[in-house]
């Protein structure tokens, strides 16, 4: 099989989403191999878990220089995940029947991907209503990252139920334990959340693709066309969404996981296209529709400059 570039700029593509979310490799990137360019599901996994190990550590390093990773939060969930990835692998060749169990993996998944997509939707929703209060702030502030109290135990466990999704689907390093974080931690930015979980997603993965080099299906030239497109990608997802508000990064995460969960259903490629641009032109409408109710809503005169900087940022 000669190199396919045209497989290296679909990789480029989802690897920006990686970057810019945190998520979307295995959700996007295996079903693509599969639908699009015949790649068999078991290869398709292997392949991809082999290239995003090589990926997730170049977007990490963006986000680890701009200050927005939680150290703790990595080393709690990795305690979990990355022991519980090399075992996935052995347990989707235990179990047999892996169609069957992917299949109920992926309902779930894309139950609770829906859930942290309508989460998103509120929280920002609330936001705008507090007006100047924390919430605004957040938004605003793009660099630092917040200190939040970490739950060892939850965290853990989190990454063990994550580290088994990902050794048996490829999916999950980013889908599933961004899900589990935004449910443990609200208090967590959006630009912090990506690159936490994009760090902790390193070992976790290199742990799944060991596994699956040594019992899987990898095939080198899937692996390097994917490489030769989403290094590239996901550094520059990175670099924006390391800088970019949290606000614009909280509505590209809420696209990302809408769509991560309709695939999870089965969703094929044209409907889903379809149905993304009809959500994209529903949300741009409300947003219209907020602006112009914001813009006849008299404002007291002391908070007249906080709403001017706060819409400009939104």
């Amino acid at each position: 099989m000669d190199f396919d570039w045209t497989m290296a700029l679909g990789s480029f593509l989802v690897a920006i989403i990686v970057g810019l979310t945190g998520m979307g490799g295995g959700a996007l990137m295996t079903p693509m191999l599969v639908t699009f360019f015949g790649v068999s599901p078991l290869a398709a996994v292997s392949s991809d878990l082999v290239a995003a190990a090589v990926m997730k550590p170049v977007g990490s390093a963006v986000h680890y220089r701009q200050g927005t990773i939680d150290m703790r939060l990595v080393g709690w969930l990795c305690a979990g995940s990355v022991p519980a990835a090399f075992s996935g692998v052995l347990l989707a060749r235990a179990l047999g029947d892996g169609d069957q169990v992917e299949d109920i993996i992926s309902k779930a998944m894309g139950v609770a991907l829906m859930i942290a997509a309508m989460g998103l939707v509120m929280r920002g929703y609330l936001s705008r209503r507090a007006g100047g209060a924390p919430g605004a702030t957040e938004e605003k502030d793009g660099g630092t990252a917040s200190r939040v109290k970490v739950r060892p135990v939850p965290t853990v466990l989190v990454g063990v139920i994550g580290g088994l999704v990902v050794g048996i689907t490829s999916v999950g390093s980013g889908s599933l334990i961004i899900v589990a974080l935004l449910a443990l931690y609200p208090a967590l930015k959006a630009n912090q959340l990506v690159g936490t979980d994009l760090l902790q997603a390193v070992p976790l993965v290199f742990a799944a693709a060991i596994g699956h080099l040594l019992f899987g299906d990898f095939r080198m030239e899937v692996t390097a066309a994917l490489l030769v497109g989403s290094v590239p990608g996901v550094y520059l997802g990175s670099r924006i969404s390391s800088r970019a508000p949290s606000g614009v990064i909280r509505r590209i995460l809420t696209l990302v996981l809408v769509a991560s969960s309709l695939k999870m259903f089965g969703l094929g490629a044209v409907p889903l296209a379809w149905t993304l641009t009809a959500l994209t032109a529903a949300a741009a409408a409300a947003w219209l529709v907020l602006r112009r109710r914001a813009a006849r809503t008299p404002l007291p005169a002391t908070d007249t400059a906080t709403a001017s900087a706060d819409e400009l940022v939104r």
